[in-house]
């Protein structure tokens, strides 16, 4: 019996130390293609200042978050109040950068959870087909006709508006399109011979999908992503502007720009830039980010640019 599965694990052997130096090099030539994309390069470099200086505001932010000085009052920006203040003296500009630090990790969150749901959703549906698939695809269907916007104001009415909360209906509104992305890719890569070999040589299911399927999917996984975090952003501001997001005494960019609202047309307007450029610049630089990663992991989707 051993000297049967000798010749098998040596193979096995065989093959991992070969996989290895092909999976760097495939990695080696993302990040190539990735580098050209000069934009998406840019963009990453923004993103990853953006970070710094929101999850480190307690170090760069020049006041406190809720720090006041009425008899400062409102002032337009200047030097040392860069972004202004407002009514109560709050420098906006220390206030965007702790605002951004809800925003972000609600983005990032959502994106990550509703990714994770819809991949394995995606996944079994793909690989499974038939009844399983026409089952998952009707929910799928189902969850992508709700009115998104108006299921989140009730559901965060009923259930509070904590950071948890935003980010478990928002995720569980948003796992449809990373699902719909991974069952198309998983339905094409199961036809593989590579995958016949896996499901011949008796790998479970689960494995197969596992070790050979899901990798081969990682691109579009990554980009859908990334793109979420960009909806998720832009989703929570919409809700904290209308009011049913994020609550005072937190503070997010929707309800910076709630608080701003009324300044619209008066000489205090310009509190409105900082959390609308802040929304529009981590938005823009999170899609242009997915459109480097996309072009990275598909070549031709430049080229039919």
């Amino acid at each position: 019996m051993g000297a049967e599965l000798l010749p098998s694990a040596t193979g096995e052997f065989e093959a991992a130390a070969h996989a290895a130096p092909v999976a760097r090099s495939q990695w080696a030539l993302l990040r190539r293609r990735f580098f050209r994309h000069k934009l998406a390069v840019v963009s990453l470099g923004v993103l990853a200042l953006i970070f710094v200086a929101c999850f480190g505001a307690d170090l760069f932010a020049p006041y406190s978050n809720t720090q006041q000085d009425l008899l400062l009052g409102p002032v337009s920006p200047r030097v040392g109040h860069w972004l202004g203040t407002d009514e109560l003296g709050r420098d906006q500009l220390s206030r965007v950068l702790y605002a951004g630090q809800i925003s972000l990790k609600v983005g990032l969150a959502v994106a990550l959870i509703s990714t994770f749901v819809g991949t394995a959703v995606g996944a079994i549906a793909g690989y499974a087909g038939r009844a399983t698939d026409q089952v998952l695809m009707r929910v799928t269907d189902l969850f992508l006709v709700v009115p998104a916007l108006a299921i989140l104001a009730l559901a965060l009415d009923r259930f509070g508006n904590e950071d948890t909360t935003i980010i478990l209906v928002l995720a569980g509104l948003f796992w449809m399109y990373a699902a719909r992305v991974v069952r198309g890719q998983v339905m094409s890569i199961k036809e593989k011979e590579f995958v016949e070999a896996a499901r011949a040589s008796g790998a479970s299911s689960t494995r197969i999908v596992v070790r050979h399927v899901l990798p081969n999917t990682v691109g579009p996984i990554l980009v859908t992503a990334t793109l979420g975090v960009a909806l998720a952003i832009v989703t929570e501001s919409t809700l904290s502007f209308l009011g049913f997001g994020v609550q005072p005494p937190e503070t997010s960019w929707g309800n910076l720009l709630k608080d701003a609202e009324g300044t619209v047309g008066t000489s205090q307007a310009y509190l409105i830039y900082g959390p609308g450029l802040a929304i529009l610049i981590t938005v823009l630089a999170v899609n242009f980010v997915g459109d480097g990663l996309r072009d990275a992991f598909d070549p031709r989707s430049e080229r039919r640019r």
